[in-house]
C-alpha cells in the first residue's frame, strides 16, 4: 500500500493549527512547562490515561483545569483519602420513600476531565474501582451500567516525598496508565512571571478554543500517521531490551531488571510516537518521535530489582542505556 506522505504531511500540517491554538489558550494561564502541557495533549489525542509525579504546589490542578476549559468539556476533581468510599467516586443509589425505588446518583466519574488527586491516599477498594472506570469506560450502579462519557480522561497525582499513611498502587494498576509524567520546578524567570501574575488582581480566563467534534477528528486523525515497518521493529526492540537486555548486548542490566514492560508499552509507545509526530505538524512517524516518547511510557512498567534500589540505579538510567544500545533506523 502506497502512502502518500506529501498529502498526509500537509493535511497534518492544516490539523495542528488547532493543537497551536489550544498551546496558545493554554499558555496565557499556564506559565512554563510547556513539556508537560505538550505530553498531556499527547495523551488526550490516544485516549490515554495519565499519572503525573511531583511535590506540591507546581500547578498540577490548575494545568488540567485549564487544559479542560481550553477543550470545553467538564472537569472534576477528587481528592483521594484514606476513608474514601468506591461509591464515593462512581455513585450510588438513592432510596425515594415516596415511591419505594431506588435511584442512581452518579459520582464525580460522571464527567470528561477527571483529576485524581494523590491516588495513593486512597485505600486499594476506591484505586480498583477508578482503574476499573478507566479500563472499560463505564460505570455500575446497582443492576445498571452507565457509560462514561467522551472523552474521559484519568489525570491522577502522586506525591513522592510523604509515603505515610498511603497505598502505593500495585504494579498490574499502574500499568493501566498510558504515560506517567514527572513535573518539575519552574526555572527563576518563569516562578517570576507566575508570582506576578498569580498576585495580580485579576486571573486570566482560559476560553475554550477546541470542542469535542474537533478534538475527535484530531483523535481519528493520529491513525493516519504513517510509521514504517522499520520504527515498529525499533519500538519492539525496546521494549524487549527492558526483558531480556543481554539479547541486546547490554548484560549489565540484566541484574538490575526485576521484570520489563508488558505488550502494553509497545502499543502505547507506538501511540505517542504517532502523536507526537503530529505535534511536530508531520504526517509520518521518525525515531526521534519514539525517543521524546519512551521515558514516560517505560518509566512505570519497569519494575526494578533489590539490586538496583540498593545501588540507586533508576529507571530512566535503565531507558537510557537501552536507547543507547539499540540502533536506530
Amino acid at each position: 500500500m502506497t502512502v502518500d506522505l506529501q498529502n498526509l504531511n500537509a493535511e497534518a500540517k492544516d490539523k495542528s493549527a488547532i493543537i497551536e491554538n489550544l498551546f496558545a489558550e493554554i499558555g496565557k494561564s499556564i506559565i512554563g512547562q510547556r513539556e508537560i502541557i505538550e505530553k498531556t495533549i499527547i495523551g488526550l489525542l490516544t485516549r490515554g490515561h495519565i499519572l503525573i509525579e511531583g511535590v506540591p504546589g507546581l500547578a498540577k490542578t490548575y494545568i488540567i483545569k485549564t487544559l479542560a476549559a481550553a477543550v470545553k468539556a467538564t472537569f472534576r476533581r477528587i481528592q483521594f483519602t484514606p476513608d474514601l468510599l468506591p461509591a464515593d467516586i462512581t455513585g450510588t443509589q438513592i432510596y425515594n420513600q415516596k415511591t419505594g425505588d431506588f435511584t442512581p446518583k452518579k459520582g464525580p466519574l460522571f464527567a470528561n476531565f477527571i483529576l485524581s488527586d494523590e491516588i495513593n491516599r486512597a485505600p486499594p477498594k476506591v484505586q480498583s474501582a477508578l482503574l476499573e472506570a478507566m479500563q472499560e469506560r463505564q460505570v455500575t450502579i446497582g443492576d445498571e451500567t452507565y457509560p462514561l462519557p467522551e472523552p474521559f480522561m484519568v489525570l491522577a497525582t502522586q506525591n513522592p516525598i510523604e509515603q505515610e499513611g498511603t497505598y502505593p498502587l500495585p504494579e498490574a494498576q499502574v500499568d493501566r496508565f498510558k504515560q506517567k509524567l514527572v513535573i518539575t520546578y519552574p526555572n527563576k524567570e518563569e516562578e517570576k512571571r507566575i508570582m506576578k501574575q498569580q498576585t495580580a488582581e485579576e486571573l486570566p480566563v482560559t476560553k475554550p478554543v477546541v470542542d469535542i467534534k474537533k478534538l475527535n477528528s484530531l483523535r481519528d486523525f493520529i491513525y493516519k500517521i504513517h510509521a514504517d515497518e522499520k520504527i515498529r521493529d525499533y519500538i519492539i526492540d525496546i521494549v524487549f531490551a527492558t526483558r531480556k537486555p543481554s539479547d541486546y548486548g547490554i548484560k549489565d542490566l540484566d541484574v538490575y531488571i526485576r521484570y520489563g514492560a508488558s505488550p502494553r508499552a509497545s502499543i502505547y509507545l507506538f501511540e505517542a510516537a504517532r502523536a507526537h509526530a503530529f505535534l511536530q505538524r508531520r504526517g509520518f512517524v521518525i525515531p526521534e518521535d519514539v525517543k521524546a516518547a519512551v521515558y514516560d511510557i517505560l518509566r512505570h512498567r519497569i519494575i526494578l530489582s533489590y539490586e538496583a534500589e540498593a545501588e540507586g540505579v533508576k529507571e530512566e538510567d535503565i531507558i537510557r542505556d537501552i536507547l543507547e544500545a539499540i540502533e536506530i533506523p
